[in-house]
């Protein structure tokens, strides 16, 4: 097996770009059984988001491999200013019914040096759980997992293709991350002392890094002591659905912005009328209502799986319980206009 960086130089060359490998094996990213994802070399850290994205009750592995001599850029708003040659790792995984971690997909979003564009893949795991193969059409996956509350619950996973990949990851039509925002990041691992952004500033991998004072922090959702009810509502609508619901994103023509920094209440959806929902509204007529969740559309369509209906419309085939006991709450405590 090649090591990350020698495969990184072959598949780099000026004249044909980045070329995606058929086995996630074939990069070298893990070393000892491929499943354990343990990181071949320093080149390769694993990171972890304070609220991150709900896909089907996934456990999820998240990986940046940086080129040898390369540094991240800080940057205050948005995502950090990754250098040409970055891979971003995200492996997803289920708990069966004995517990056991099972691995369903790994995506991959590489900065191409050639035109500095981000290029994503998406590779599928096999049956023995020894390697992932490269698909391009996605896949459905039968698979029965444990959730949050550890009852088992019957789903057909869906593996995305890279045009649904390229939809979520879009903003004014160029690809790009979504999670790994420094204030997605601006705090202190389980298990660890130091924070996870001042780790990376120390070792040399990020670049520009002010006092953490002055570093914005998401809220954590699920942290009710920290946090209020709004600051963590926010948060989750934010990381689960301003990627396209922002300005820029492939949901911008519905005026619906749920970024957390957005400040008027009418974009946030405050009575306000949808523009493009057609049925999927259920009949609602506006996006959030004070006090009634049952008649506000973002919490009916948080709540159903029906396609045409389900939001978000990608990434999921099962119904977030505890994201969508959230939002009602958030709404039912809203002041009324």
């Amino acid at each position: 097996m090649e090591s990350c960086t020698q495969s990184d130089k072959k598949q780099t060359t000026a004249s044909t770009g980045f070329e995606f490998q058929e086995k996630l094996s074939d990069y070298g990213f893990f070393k000892n059984e491929l499943k354990k994802l343990e990181p071949a070399n320093e080149q390769l850290t694993r990171y972890e988001l304070i609220t991150p994205l709900f896909t089907d009750y996934a456990v999820k592995d998240r990986f940046i491999f940086l080129p040898k001599g390369k540094q991240i850029n800080y940057t205050q708003n948005g995502v950090l200013d990754f250098p040409d040659s970055t891979i971003i790792i995200k492996n997803f995984a289920y708990r069966d019914s004995s517990y056991q971690k099972t691995m369903i997909e790994t995506r991959l979003l590489v900065k191409d040096p050639t035109d500095h564009l981000w290029k994503v893949m998406d590779y599928v795991w096999n049956k023995e759980q020894t390697d992932a193969e490269k698909t391009i059409i996605g896949a459905s996956l039968p698979i029965k997992l444990r959730d949050d509350e550890d009852k088992l619950v019957s789903t057909i996973y869906k593996v995305p293709n890279t045009n649904d990949c390229k939809r979520c990851h879009n903003n004014n039509n160029i690809t790009s991350p979504i999670g790994p925002k420094a204030r997605n990041l601006n705090f202190t691992l389980t298990g660890q002392t130091n924070n996870q952004l001042a780790q990376w500033a120390s070792k040399g991998s990020l670049n520009g890094l002010p006092e953490l004072n002055k570093v914005q922090q998401l809220p954590d959702w699920k942290d009710s002591v920290h946090y209020s009810l709004e600051q963590r509502a926010r948060a989750y609508l934010d990381v689960n659905c301003a990627h396209c619901h922002t300005k820029g994103g492939d949901a911008y023509n519905t005026g619906l912005f749920l970024n957390y920094d957005e400040t008027d209440a009418f974009h946030v959806g405050v009575m306000k009328e949808p523009v493009s929902a057609g049925g999927g509204a259920g009949g609602l007529n506006y996006d959030v209502i004070p006090k009634d969740y049952p008649n506000s559309i973002l919490a009916y369509r948080m709540n159903s799986t029906e396609p045409g209906t389900a939001m978000p419309e990608l990434g999921r085939s099962l119904i977030h319980k505890e994201g969508v006991r959230l939002i009602r709450q958030w709404i039912t405590n809203m002041k009324s206009k």
